[in-house]
């Protein structure tokens, strides 16, 4: 392709080269292959990092010598060809795989979001608030996942057009390519060693911003500057075999996830001697320019749009499995070919308002209207196109099965006003005017009360109470802190000044309020931070006032999610009638062995702890929790068709805690004689 313009302005030429398309199906194979099966490619991921390198040796070459009125011609044209080239299918694809995951996803929330954020180049940015690990089985269920790689492009566009055009670069000054060189080159020094480090200290930062990856696309303009000012590089990079550059890069792609960052590094220098050496007597460019090879990498970005999105999608419904993957090929190849030939060409080449501010306006306004969209299907819309369970989000969750929906759990109510979810704070600590709207006082004067004080592992067992406040009478003061165990009382390090505050307000509330008989009922989040003196006070705070204690054991945690089928069945969802078929019977998912639970050493130390204080202290009970949630073997996630989990943190689903933990700790009370049944 030549382009020759006349007058005033210089005359260039562009030439394009197919062996660079030939790379990119090469990369974008790599990476769909990986999607697929990670056992097959390990590291085919890696294809991404290739992308990186292609384009910023792409786009050096499309903006050399190309001409320019001034600033505003040169940015305008840069931004309008950017949107051309990404908007049109992004928006397309993103419009459809959201309509398509809220048939499937009764709580698309993150997926939706995730999307919303890609139209804007920005979803790299979200995935990293949202600390997600790539890696993680949860991102699979993520259909926008994969768009954090168009987030870090897009961010990198928005500052190397500056770059180019006031180095001198994009006005062709007599200097313009050395201080391209040599300022990019400073900023790839500087990138790949935050890269380096933060790959160690903060995985996501590494792995999602654009700072961190800057390096890699850099390299590539690096690359194509270093030929224009010394062919000698060239030529010398074209006596390596390309064959042995691309058996390497097949090596990288197999090496251990210890090694990733040294296999990062490995493939951007061996794609940039690739490109480099990848000349017409070769092999390696025959196979590269093959046309059937080219038109993959033609249609690259279309494939890797809809790639992830149809495999994404899958996951949630038929699952992947070696019958289905010919047919998933085949969706995402007609999906990729009808959005290159349909959408991404045609509106690439067109001339679309004349003007370039109107094209710019437009898009936005485009962009801006399907957000609204994607808002809408999240909340307004949120369920209304589930094919699976009508339940609403508080319903959903006591569902166990799709054939046998449960009626919904009624929140913890103090008074008429003050429901469950009002008496549970998360980030500002617990004051008394909080605690006095929520305490309900007993029916009879001599009946207990019960201080429910600790974190969301107690809130969530509040059915238990109400259970227990329906049937005798008692009252209930639900003092609740996300992540705040009442055993961190004295801890003054890794606890968080809220965390210290509430639990001293908590007890402070309880000296004031509590009577003879009344009961102090906490869990254990975290054997990590568990303190016995703590313990220990707080049990001599409650002999003081002649107060029982009712210590919950800690709640068995999830150690792993080994497939797709467990994160669903954790979810909840994985009953439903579009589940891959071996995901329905969510029993055989997410199990734990029952004997790394006992063997861990900590859980060891605080179930010691907590049978001492209780052979010292008559007022000091403990609850085995862990034994009702195990059985000998292991501990499941359901239990007669009963979700005990509502999600991946171990919290006890409200319709379990109902319908199951109840009656075991009513028995309980009764048992200890701490309870007993209103006399008529």
């Amino acid at each position: 392709m030549s382009i020759e313009v006349k007058g005033n302005k210089s005359s260039i030429k562009s030439s394009y080269r197919p062996e660079i398309d030939g790379l990119r199906a090469f990369a974008v194979v790599a990476v769909i292959i990986n999607h697929f099966n990670k056992e097959i490619l390990p590291n085919g991921y890696l294809g991404v990092d290739i992308f990186f390198v292609i384009s910023g040796f792409v786009i050096t070459s499309s903006l050399y010598q190309r001409p320019s009125k001034n600033f505003k011609d040169f940015i305008s044209g840069f931004y309008e060809r950017r949107i051309k080239r990404l908007v049109p299918a992004l928006s397309v694809f993103v419009l459809i795989i959201s309509i398509t995951i809220c048939l499937f996803d009764p709580r698309p929330g993150v997926s939706l979001m995730t999307g919303l954020t890609s139209l804007f180049g920005l979803s790299n940015l979200y995935l990293f608030k949202q600390s997600t690990d790539y890696f993680a089985l949860s991102t699979e269920l993520n259909v926008f996942t994969h768009t954090w790689s168009l987030g870090v492009e897009e961010q990198f566009y928005i500052l190397f057009p500056f770059l180019i055009w006031f180095t001198g670069f994009g006005r062709q000054t007599k200097n313009g390519a050395r201080n391209l060189f040599l300022i990019v080159g400073a900023l790839t020094i500087a990138s790949l060693i935050r890269f380096l480090y933060l790959y160690i200290t903060n995985q996501p930062a590494a792995y999602f911003l654009m700072p961190t990856r800057f390096w890699e696309i850099a390299s590539g303009c690096l690359l194509f500057i270093g030929f224009q000012k010394n062919k000698s590089i060239e030529k010398f990079l074209e006596r390596v075999p390309p064959i042995l550059v691309l058996s390497l890069i097949l090596g990288v792609m197999y090496l251990p996830m210890s090694w990733a960052t040294t296999s990062t590094v490995a493939v951007v220098f061996l794609s940039l001697v690739l490109i480099a050496s990848l000349k017409k007597p070769t092999a390696a460019y025959k196979f590269f320019t093959n046309h059937k090879v080219v038109y993959i990498g033609l249609i690259s970005y279309s494939l890797y749009l809809w790639h992830w999105g149809i495999i994404s999608i899958s996951r949630w419904t038929i699952g992947i499995h070696w019958w289905s993957i010919p047919f998933q090929i085949a969706l995402i190849l007609g999906s990729a070919i009808a959005s290159y030939q349909y959408i991404e060409t045609p509106l690439r080449k067109s001339d679309w308002f004349g003007k370039r501010w109107k094209t710019l306006a437009i898009s936005s306004g485009v962009l801006i209207t399907l957000s609204g969209g994607l808002i809408a299907l999240g909340r307004p819309l949120k369920g209304k196109i589930y094919l699976g369970n009508k339940c609403t989000p508080y319903q959903y969750e006591t569902c166990s099965s799709a054939d046998r929906p449960h009626k919904p759990v009624t929140p913890f109510i103090t008074g008429t006003k003050i429901q469950r979810n009002e008496c549970f704070l998360y980030k500002n600590p617990m004051k008394t005017e909080v605690m006095e709207l929520c305490t309900v006082l007993p029916k009879v004067k001599n009946i207990p009360k019960i201080f429910i004080a600790g974190s969301s592992y107690s809130h969530h067992l509040s059915p238990v109470f109400e259970d227990l406040r329906n049937e005798f009478g008692i009252g209930i003061s639900m003092i609740t802190t996300a992540g705040c165990d009442i055993d961190q009382l004295l801890i003054n390090k890794n606890l968080d000044d809220n965390c210290r505050k509430s639990n001293k307000n908590k007890i402070t509330f309880i000296e004031k309020n509590a009577k003879e008989g009344d009961i102090l009922f906490t869990t254990i989040t975290d054997t990590k931070t568990f303190d016995q003196d703590s313990v220990e006070k707080i049990t001599e705070i409650a002999r003081g006032k002649k107060m029982n204690i009712v210590y919950l054991t800690p709640i068995p945690q999830w150690e792993r999610l080994d497939t797709v089928g467990d994160q669903i069945c954790q979810d909840g969802t994985g009953v439903e009638w579009f589940r891959p078929k071996g995901i329905r019977n969510c029993s055989n998912y997410s199990e734990i062995s029952r004997k790394v639970y006992k063997r861990t050493a900590k859980n060891n130390e605080v179930l010691d702890s907590l049978k001492s204080i209780e052979q010292r202290n008559q007022n000091f009970h403990v609850f085995p929790i862990h034994d009702l949630l195990c059985d000998s073997s292991k501990c499941p996630s359901h239990i007669k068709n009963i979700r005990l989990y509502r999600d991946n943190f171990g919290h006890i689903s409200l319709y379990a805690a109902k319908q199951y933990i109840s009656s075991e700790i009513r028995s309980f009370l009764l048992q200890r004689k701490l309870i007993k049944k209103i006399v008529p």
